[in-house]
């Protein structure tokens, strides 16, 4: 993983008789701003990770594993943090921050800054409310070159709940547990009988977005289509290489 090829290649450098300071000055600078595109949703804290083309946090068209399920279904990110390679100046876990209440509420903007010899960046975040939704940045290779990128990022389904579209009402949250985490915005209706026949790809995929309804006790989903629904793409990713 990440960590193991950066110690790697501190070895080789000191072992050709090339310092650490001269590896540290090779290293490029990124400042990673993500932007909430949506209406009505909220993203859980990120996970954004600069890492090398043979790296990724998702693969679409395949299963989700567990660590990935864990991020898109109850935004807990420490799996997919160990299997990057933990925390460092590659990796930041929740730029929001904690005082900024964990989450990047729509409209808002939060910024990473990265430092790293690496070539590619992922970015990924749950979605609520939603199922089993997260947006994605999977693996692009920036640009060398100082200057600023913008990458346009959609949300994903990974393929491992029903899209029911009913709030857990223990309001806890579990992989494998049926039922949205909650609903930050708000707007949310009660009673209803759940979203069926709509999910058939259990490997991660463009998600459908949440349908909504407009029945506040009752209908088949517990979201407001007026505020909760969304169409691609969901985020906007800037990316100023200095």
């Amino acid at each position: 993983m990440k960590m193991n090829m950066q110690k790697s290649l501190m070895s080789m450098a000191l072992a050709m008789g090339v310092s650490v300071t001269s590896l540290a000055a090779n290293a490029a600078m990124w400042d990673v701003t993500v932007t909430n595109l949506t209406n009505g949703n909220h993203f859980t804290p990120l996970l954004v990770t600069a890492h090398s083309s043979t790296e990724s946090l998702f693969t679409t068209g395949a299963a989700a594993g567990v660590s990935l399920q864990s991020m898109a279904e109850c935004g807990d990110l420490s799996g997919l943090i160990t299997d990057i390679g933990g925390e460092d100046a590659d990796t930041i876990a929740n730029p929001v921050g904690a005082t900024n209440g964990n989450l990047l509420a729509p409209g808002s903007s939060t910024t990473a800054m990265l430092t790293t010899t690496n070539t590619h960046l992922s970015i990924v975040g749950m979605i609520l409310p939603s199922n089993d939704g997260f947006i994605g940045l999977g693996s692009v290779e920036v640009p060398t070159a100082a200057g600023t990128y913008t990458y346009y990022v959609n949300g994903y389904d990974a393929g491992t709940e029903a899209n029911t579209e009913l709030k857990d009402t223990a309001e806890s949250c579990a992989i494998n547990q049926a039922g949205y985490p909650g609903a930050p915005s708000g707007s949310e209706g009660m009673n209803g009988t759940g979203m069926v026949g709509v999910d058939s790809n259990t490997m991660v995929h463009i998600h459908r977005g949440v349908l909504g309804d407009s029945d506040a006790t009752g209908g088949l989903s517990d979201l407001d289509s007026t505020v909760h629904r969304w169409q691609n793409p969901m985020a906007k990713v800037t990316v100023t290489v200095k």
